[in-house]
């Protein structure tokens, strides 16, 4: 990983020890499984959830004689990667391999690469919201094979090896150390996920496995020298990616505050204690003895290659975010929400294309995605279809029904389905907006509460209360533009 500094001090982030200011530094490896029917090197399946040891095949298993053969596809989706990051691809690019020993990797070595990856840098854009955007670099984009899974709770005296992801591919992305808090490493994260999931080459789903982070963190003083950093391994989600930051910084500064030194070590994130804990000594890359892979020849290929898999990208996040503003009128804020999920952003697009955007975010963000996350679902479960939702707004637009009426009848379409429009219909649900009718009740009012009348007429913003009264009176059904005018004219205010 780089350790060029390309970052201002922020004092918002610095952490107060008990002889001074300190800042964190962090980067990050994120490894993402690479959407593909079969793995890196062989033609077994990458289905999740099979029985265990049931998606190897001789190569996988590391049998005598068996020889790698590349996935094509998973070459194109990393190209496809590296350019959704606005980084350089290398049209040359090697294998090689990474020696270590561990029970679930058959061979007893890697094959990644190390001196020429497929992906140079590139560039993340974060939106931290009051805090401005932020660029953090991405120095590579590699691709490697998984390795298999150790299981030790399943028996009292013995291990068992499940071969399943043993080969599948994975796609390396290192950051460089340009974070500078759990907050940052959070955003990134999630921009990281949202990217992969829109370019789907990734699936992003970390509580599988298929998404998981390798967190570098270090300390030091404000703008000083890069200090010792430890490495946490696998993990699986972007809330313990903060905690485990959170907790590992402040252990530093306080093993440097009693005069102590930091140990460059591999460590993992314990979720039920919240703290990080020794796994092993870091190894170095000359630990892993690197060498090119016999077995596998360069990968090559040209700018033809490149421009194809270009023209075929989707619209990525930061073009959606920034169109959204412009084409709907919404806030940066809702756009922000609204792209961080391609389904979600899709959802609406459906519904607010031909309508009033800014109420069509605020619809969606609020009433949709608050119901959705209340009920623990996702945007593709929802039992309100965008063209439901957009046909309640066309009800509001239409003046057929209120904003009240409408959260009404968004409850009813949520738990019974159908058609809005009928349901309006068939329930008597229309907005009454007829000034007789409206001014006869009115009158009621007005009649009935002399005190009231002349509070208002001293102080015109106690209006709400009349207008609250004749909503009342309607069961929410009354026109409140009609109301509201009415009212005004009746008590000359």
């Amino acid at each position: 990983m780089s350790l060029v500094d390309t970052r201002t001090p922020t004092p918002k982030y610095f952490i107060s020890g008990a002889t001074g200011d300190w800042e964190m530094v962090i980067g990050m490896e994120v490894h993402a499984q690479v959407t593909s029917e079969s793995k890196l090197f062989s033609g077994s399946s990458t289905e999740f959830g099979r029985p265990p040891n049931s998606n190897v095949s001789f190569v996988d298993a590391a049998m005598p004689g068996m020889l790698p053969v590349i996935n094509e596809e998973c070459v194109r989706q990393a190209v496809r990667t590296g350019l959704g990051l606005k980084a350089k691809i290398n049209k040359r690019s090697l294998f090689d391999r990474k020696n270590y020993f561990y029970p679930d990797l058959p061979q007893g070595y890697q094959i990644s690469q190390f001196k020429d990856p497929i992906v140079g840098e590139g560039v993340v854009k974060l939106d931290l919201g009051e805090d401005g955007e932020v660029e953090i670099g991405i120095e590579r984009l590699h691709l490697e094979q998984d390795a298999g899974k150790s299981i030790h709770d399943q028996h009292p005296n013995m291990s068992f090896v499940d071969l399943n992801r043993s080969g599948v591919a994975l796609m390396e992305i290192v950051s460089k150390p340009d974070l500078r808090s759990s907050a940052e490493a959070r955003a990134y994260l999630s921009k990281l996920r949202t990217i992969l999931r829109y370019l789907g080459t990734c699936d992003g789903n970390m509580e599988q496995g298929s998404m998981r982070a390798d967190i570098n963190v270090s300390v030091r003083r404000p703008g000083g020298e890069f200090g010792t950093r430890c490495e946490i391994k696998n993990v699986n989600s972007v809330r313990f990616a903060g905690q485990a930051i959170e907790y590992e910084a402040r252990r530093q500064i306080d093993i440097l505050e009693d005069g102590g030194t930091i140990d460059q070590e591999t460590r993992l994130f314990d979720p039920k204690t919240g703290e990080t804990r020794s796994m092993r000594s870091k190894e170095e890359a000359h630990d892993y003895r690197y060498f090119p892979d016999p077995d596998l020849l360069p990968l090559e290929f040209d700018d033809a290659f490149i421009a194809m898999l270009a023209q075929d990208l989707p619209e990525l996040p930061d073009e959606k975010h920034d169109r959204l503003i412009a084409e709907y009128g919404v806030t940066p804020y809702d756009a922000s929400v609204l792209v961080a999920e391609r389904t979600s952003v899709d959802y609406f697009e459906d519904v607010a294309r031909g309508r009033d955007g800014k109420l069509a975010a605020n619809w969606v963000i609020n009433e949709l995605f608050g119901r959705l996350s209340k009920e623990g679902m996702s945007v593709e479960d929802s039992p309100v279809s965008a063209a439901q939702l957009g046909s309640i707004f066309d009800l509001i637009s239409q003046g057929e029904i209120s904003g009240k009426i409408a959260k009404d009848l968004f409850e009813i379409v949520w738990t019974e389905g159908g058609d809005p429009a009928k349901l309006v219909e068939e329930r008597g649900m229309k907005q009454v907006s007829d000034t007789g009718a409206i001014e006869k009740i009115v009158d009621e009012i007005i009649a009935g509460n002399p005190d009231q009348v002349e509070k208002v007429r001293e102080k015109p913003g106690l209006l709400g209360w009349f207008v609250g009264q004749v909503m009342k009176q309607t069961q929410g059904k009354a026109n409140p533009q009609a109301v509201n005018e009415i009212l005004k004219s009746k008590l000359g205010i």
